[in-house]
């Protein structure tokens, strides 16, 4: 769960930066790209808080496909 909580501090420390970036950037076109980044990390943070909540403080293992052996 201290994995999950870094990685959710880290979205929302991420999705703060954009959102600072997009305040400052004079050129619209990165003022644009910096909004969809915050408002992308902001969703992501937000599924990330629910699945802990859902969780109930166990560990989630995502349902992803077990990863190559990475052996030569």
């Amino acid at each position: 769960m201290k994995v999950m909580q870094a990685r959710l501090e880290k979205l929302k420390r991420d999705a703060a930066e954009c959102a600072l970036i997009r305040d400052l950037a004079t050129d619209p076109k990165k003022r644009e790209l910096f909004a969809r980044l915050a408002d992308h990390l902001d969703v992501l943070a937000s599924a990330v808080e629910q699945a802990m909540g859902e969780s109930g403080g166990s560990e989630i293992s995502p349902d992803l496909p077990p990863r190559p052996s990475r052996r030569a």
